[in-house]
């Protein structure tokens, strides 16, 4: 029995290995020579790669989707996709309750480790409503491109409901696979394909527990929780400001927006402002875009979006409790109050921790991306950012990266979509009960 419990995963051990054995099988899946349009099996590296990027829900391609893949291969990477973005100890738990009809005491712990829930007692209520609420959202997107495929481009009814499909499932899921060898950069001024896909970009991006209360509350905003709050707050406030920041400098670059008419450039901005939430579709070509928006695209990617949702990055949560943090220091307080309520302290050591291992990550990353490829650094951080923030926006370098900068990359999307804290947790874990404290001391500061 002491063997069996020794060999017992923890939580976040077990979303770990959830995770790595989804891409293993979708590597295998992806090297089969039907997973190909030419039917001759990819490089192991290749298929990892993609498989990463469809279970991390990345969306940074080393293949042309459209052109490489088969349609056996296109629909296995719309299922990574899927499971990537529900999460695999919650789709793991949805099969058990389908089978089972019931849940173990540890399948539940390790279903509200994903989903970031507070507690288990109420799991199977959890995964039902994420599930449904992700079918629902994708049916919905599917319902308005559908018709938009089928009578605005001339598709037949069966290629027309596949792209429909395909589309809804990855941008729900900011996944940003497109079947098309240029992303959507053909629908840039078509508002009937670029603005359902945009919101369910930002529906995915809220995160589950946002969604989920919403849902039951919306008109009732008193009764919000604070993580409601701030991923409603962020998400607005971020939206207009990259849509303002990316609209304004690239409204006269003929490249990008320049040749575009006023509200085609409007559309175009704001479509991309919401991509940085980790989406990654592209209805511009981003390698040509100024390197001023790479920087600013670069912090947008980095915060993220909500937690427990289909977004990566820090997300929004630790980014602005790490700003009422630096406000509450700079009046003078003693405690941080967001919205009415005391942050716990717990949570500063956490957003903290996050956000110096996703910095340190990302450093790493990009310098090692230097030394391999010998590229320019501009570039090479803003993939490492989009493969931290499982973004998928690209400047053009993914597919000619040598397989070591390719590996670099797998291990940040991997890590950005588990997190790093997660990660580092499920690696290192031990609960270490300290009987004991130091004196105190305050090093100077600044």
């Amino acid at each position: 029995m002491s063997r069996r419990r020794a060999f017992r995963l923890h939580p976040e051990q077990a979303v770990v290995v959830g995770f790595g054995s989804a891409v293993l099988v979708g590597t295998v899946l992806l090297m089969l020579p039907i997973s190909t349009a030419a039917g001759e099996s990819p490089s192991f590296v290749d298929a990892l790669f993609t498989a990463t990027s469809a279970v991390c829900v990345t969306g940074l391609t080393v293949l042309d989707t459209p052109t490489f893949w088969s349609p056996f291969g296109q629909v296995v990477i719309m299922l990574l996709i899927q499971l990537g973005g529900l999460g695999i100890m919650i789709f793991a738990a949805l099969i058990g309750l389908l089978l089972a009809r019931r849940m173990s005491v540890r399948s539940r712990l390790n279903t509200a480790s994903e989903a970031k829930a507070v507690g288990f007692d109420d799991v199977r209520g959890l995964v039902r409503g994420i599930v449904l609420i992700s079918l629902t959202i994708e049916a919905a997107v599917f319902v308005l491109l559908f018709p938009r495929f089928m009578l605005g481009y001339g598709y037949g009814v069966g290629e027309a409901a596949w792209h429909a499909a395909f589309h809804s499932v990855s941008s729900f899921n900011n996944a940003g696979f497109a079947l098309y060898t240029d992303n959507l950069i053909g629908f840039v001024s078509d508002p009937w394909i670029c603005l359902p896909m945009a919101a369910a970009t930002i529906l995915g991006g809220l995160g589950f527990p946002v969604i989920m209360q919403l849902r039951k509350e919306f008109t009732r905003p008193l009764h919000w929780t604070m993580n409601t709050k701030l991923v409603l707050t962020g998400t607005v406030t971020l939206l207009v400001a990259g849509t303002v920041y990316i609209t304004a400098i690239e409204w006269n670059n003929p490249e990008t927006l320049g040749g575009l008419d006023p509200a085609a450039r409007v559309l175009a901005g704001f479509f991309h402002s919401v991509q940085t939430r980790t989406a990654g579709f592209n209805s511009v070509d981003i390698g040509l875009m100024h390197d001023e928006t790479w920087l600013g695209m670069d912090v947008l990617m980095f915060i993220g979006g909500g937690p427990a949702g289909t977004a990566g990055g820090i997300k929004l949560t630790t980014f602005a409790v790490l700003f009422f943090i630096m406000m509450t220091e700079l009046r003078g307080e003693g405690a941080v109050n967001i919205f009415g309520k005391r942050l716990s302290r717990a949570v500063h050591r956490q957003a903290i921790t996050v956000v110096l291992l996703a910095v340190a990550a990302v450093v790493v990353a990009t310098v090692v991306l230097m030394l391999i490829t010998g590229l320019d650094l501009d570039r090479l951080l803003f993939e490492a950012v989009s493969a931290f923030g499982t973004v998928g926006l690209s400047t053009g370098i993914t597919p000619g990266l040598p397989d070591a900068a390719k590996v670099v990359l797998v291990l940040l999307m991997f890590l950005g979509r588990l997190g790093p804290l997660t990660l580092g947790s499920a690696i290192a874990l031990r609960d270490r009960r300290i009987l004991y404290e130091y004196p105190k001391e305050r090093p100077a500061i600044g």
